[in-house]
């Protein structure tokens, strides 16, 4: 008797570590889908607060962490946007979903004027999906962006002298 009653506590504590776990599980996607809804009608900074709260509940979901990247770049922060980027490229292990947090970091970096560190994100998701025709013109373009600059730098330090 005191056997079973031990199995059955043993079963029915795992079953209700299961169905509690689902259910933190469920509360973040459901921050996260109400996320996605208003990034999807441009109130950027509400999806900013929909997706921390999913990152509230799961620092590790890998997801949020980037979709709060893409709520902050389209909020002009760029900075922060980055480092968002940043950590969901640590967070990841798919080539694919990596590829994309370069490719955004890239994006945050050239906005925020940070040419070389840009050019570097952008290589760094083409070494991962070489195949990205947008990939590979925003690398183009932010090599240009920086040869101009450091031409006009060159004709500056002419002038001075």
């Amino acid at each position: 008797m005191r056997k079973s009653l031990y199995i059955y506590i043993v079963i029915l504590s795992t079953i209700i570590s299961m169905m509690s776990t689902d259910c933190l599980a469920q509360s973040e996607k459901k921050h996260v889908r109400q996320g996605n809804k208003e990034y999807s009608s441009e109130k950027y900074s509400d999806s900013e607060i929909s997706y921390r709260r999913a990152l509230s509940e799961n620092d590790s979901y890998a997801d949020a962490v980037f979709n709060v990247g893409d709520a902050l770049y389209k909020q002009g922060k760029y900075d922060d946007a980055a480092k968002q980027f940043k950590d969901n490229i640590e967070m990841n292990d798919d080539k694919i979903k990596k590829a994309s947090s370069y490719f955004n970091l890239g994006n945050s970096l050239l906005n925020a004027n940070k040419l070389e560190e840009s050019i570097e994100a952008y290589k760094n998701s083409l070494r991962l999906d070489p195949s990205n025709f947008e990939t590979k013109y925003n690398l183009a373009y932010a090599q240009d962006l920086l040869k101009q600059q450091q031409q006009q730098q060159d004709q500056q330090q002419d002038q001075q002298n």
